[in-house]
This record gives C-alpha cells, structure tokens and sequence, in this order.
C-alpha cells in the first residue's frame, strides 16, 4: 500500500524533529517526508491537519497471556488492543502456560502475533526454567529466536548464588536482564501498599522495603556482573533515589513505571473495588510525586502500560483475593497525555517517554521517524476528548478508567505501513 499523511504536526523524539509536514509511505516504510519521491502515487490518503503524528509507542511490558490463558487474553485481542492504544510495539512477558523458556514457545508466539498482523512482538525470555528460580534457561536459543531480553517477572530466585550466576552468564553474551524487584518474603500476604489507608481497610501491607530491599541487592549484582539491567514497574520514592544514584556512578541500568502509578495512589483504594488491586501495589501520594518528577527528569526513561488483562470472575472477589492487575494497554497514550494536562512534561518529552525512551532501554529497532526507516506510526488528535471503554477491544475489562473521559482520541495507527487501527 502507498500511504500519504497530509498535514500532520510530525513529532520525533529521537531525532527532535518537529514540524508540520507530509509523510510518504510505501513497502513498509517511509519514502518521503515532506516531498513525495519522484513518480510515487498514493492509493490512500489520511487528511491528519491539526493531528500528532508521532512514532509508533513501545511498550514494555504486556502479558499477552496466550497461549495457556486465552480465557484472560489471546495474542489477536491484546496486540488489537494495543494497535487502539497507539503501540506498534510491545514486550511481551513470559508468564504463559507452558512458560516461555523453550525456542518452541518463544516461536509459538510470534507466529501468532505475525498472523494476528497487528503489531510487532518482542518477547522477553524466562530467566530460569519454568521461572523455578533454580534452573537456568536456553537463554542464547532463547535469543536466536527473538528473545530479546530476560526475566523472572515477580517469580522470586532461589538464592543470591544462583541469581549472581544468571547475570554473570548474561552479561557474557550481553543479554539484557529485566528485573522487577520485590522480596516476596517482605510482601508475602500483602495486597496494598502498608500505610493509613491499608491499615484503616484492615488490608495487609506491602511495605516499600518489599522493593528496596530487593532493588539494592539487584543493583549490588548488576554492579559486580556488569549485565545491562532494565528495572520494570518501580513504585517507591526511596527506588527512585536508589536508581539515579546507580545512573551517577555510571551503571547500566534503566526503568520504566506503570502508567496508572504516575495517576493513582493507596487512597484510591477506599472503596475495595478490587480493579485497583496490582502488584506491587499503588503506593503513597509522596511515592506518587516521586515517580513524576523521576519520569520528568528523564531518571525513569520510559512509561509503559504493565497490561494484565482478567476474565470478570478473577476480579468479582473481595479485594485481597482478586487477581491483580490492570487491563490498560489500549489506553497507553490517552492517560499519557494527562501529564501534559497536569504541565509535568512537555508533548515531545512525553512522546520521547513512550516511543525513542523505551525502544532505547532495551536496544530494540523501535521508536522513531526516519526516511527509509520502518513505518510505524500513530496518529493522535490533541485536544479531542475520548471516552474511556468505548468499542474496547481488550479481552480484559477489567480497568478502572473505564467510563472516564481522556483529553486525546487516537485516530489511526500504522505498522509496518498497514493501517491496523483507524477511530
């Protein structure tokens, strides 16, 4: 297909260019920005005045839950949820049935997620087999299939020994590692941040040293092993001075927040509605600001949706015993826009947040606009307002936005230069 966008205020972060043109798209990629190349004739038009464009969102962390737990999501409905979103990118995460620690598994997935023809699927590897904690995984196959980093999620190690080790043979062939740290002996049985506002619901805490204790012990390894070290879903304030002074002495390491952390704090949770139950858990307004001036600096270089979609039945329990998680990929970009709202960033800080910011963290070739570069692309208007949860398409609904208004619509987005979304 032969795409041209007309009129777009095109913004990209990476190479800070910002300016209303036109954008030529053919075999996938761009062909012409501004000026059509010589003889190229367009069979679709997009008339984008007064929209963004901007490269297409990465994300990094998506549990697609296929295969093995297709009654929360299926690689079909979530990647067209994140095309909604605005992501022509994502990671995905390895906790399926079986886990995906075997090339087997790792080529499963993305031959469906290049069926489903919706976005590109960078999926990380299970650090250890079965994420036992115990066994390290095939994690150079892993890689030759398209791994393109490691990780035990919340899925605690066995011991120090054997973490060390893992990062040691990591850093060895220069795999990146994904870390999201949480002592599970500190947080054992808690489900809310520990505080008033868990204390007054008779909720067991989750105390802020559940991360930080983990997090220096991470950060200590990282040091030794030299393993290029991505820290996912960060919460505390005392996690984010930790991790710019790691930065200061010069480690590699960096880190995205949740989305919904930078909008939402323990006191939302009064009343139990177990939409707002995640792990780790929100955390206090304090903790709150310091992930938003952390994200403003450029501390945390990336935001991403921490998408966990559920069937209804895992959330229509009393809040401790529901399954945690938030089904928000597809509403990635219209609740990353109300920071702009808030004046906490600038548009192409944000944007840089979301598209060159993560696709950096992790090396991956994502995350901007370039001539003859791959055409990912979405399309958003700034000042539409949308309704959260109209026409969802997430096999989850299981999100508390749902029925809340955002200040931005996305209205198309392109991958590979196909139109896989259009409002």
């Amino acid at each position: 297909m032969r795409l041209t966008i007309e009129g777009a205020r095109v913004i990209d972060p990476a190479s800070q260019f910002d300016q209303i043109t036109d954008l030529h798209i053919a075999a996938g990629h761009i062909v012409g920005i501004g000026e059509a190349p010589e003889g190229f004739i367009a069979n679709q038009r997009i008339d984008a005045r007064g929209l963004i464009a901007s490269p297409g969102l990465v994300d990094l962390n998506v549990s697609l839950r296929e295969p093995g737990r297709t009654r929360k999501g299926t690689i079909d409905s979530e990647t067209r949820a994140a095309a909604a979103g605005g992501v022509t990118s994502l990671c995905s995460l390895p906790d399926t049935l079986p886990v995906l620690d075997t090339p087997a598994v790792a080529e499963l997935i993305l031959d469906r997620a290049e069926q489903a023809g919706q976005v590109r699927v960078f999926p990380f590897g299970a650090l250890t087999r079965g994420l036992d904690g115990e066994q390290l995984s095939e994690l150079v196959a892993l890689r030759d299939v398209g791994c393109v980093a490691f990780t035990q999620g919340l899925a605690p190690m066995k011991s120090n020994r054997i973490l060390r080790r893992a990062l040691e043979y990591a850093a060895g062939f220069d795999l990146p590692v994904v870390f999201m740290p949480q002592d599970p002996d500190i947080a054992e049985g808690g489900s809310a941040h520990e505080g008033a506002t868990a204390a007054r619901m008779g909720l067991v805490g989750i105390p802020e040293t559940a991360e930080t204790v983990a997090l220096a012990r991470d950060l200590l390894l990282v040091e030794q092993t030299g393993v290029q070290a991505h820290f996912s879903g960060l919460t505390s304030a005392r996690a984010m001075d930790m991790l710019a002074d790691a930065q200061a002495r010069g480690l590699r390491v960096s880190a995205d927040v949740a989305m919904y952390q930078l909008l939402l704090c323990d006191e939302d949770l009064e009343g139990f509605s177990s939409l707002l139950h995640v792990q780790p858990p929100l955390r206090s307004k304090q903790d709150r600001h310091a992930l938003r001036q952390a994200v403003q600096s450029g501390v945390v270089q990336a935001i991403a949706s921490h998408h966990q979609p559920h069937e209804q039945e895992a959330k229509r329990v009393p809040f401790a015993a529901s399954a945690p998680g938030i089904s928000s990929v597809e509403i990635l970009l219209p609740l990353a826009l109300t920071l702009v709202a808030d004046g906490l960033l600038e548009l192409p800080a944000l944007l840089s947040r979301l598209t060159c910011g993560p696709a950096t963290a992790l090396n991956l070739p994502a995350g901007n606009i370039s001539l003859h570069g791959r055409a990912d692309i979405t399309l958003f208007d700034p000042v539409a307002a949308s309704l959260i949860g109209h026409n969802w398409l997430s096999k989850g609904a299981n999100c508390p936005f749902i029925g809340k208004g955002a200040p931005c619509k996305v209205t198309h987005t392109i991958s590979h230069g196909k139109l896989v979304y259009q409002a």
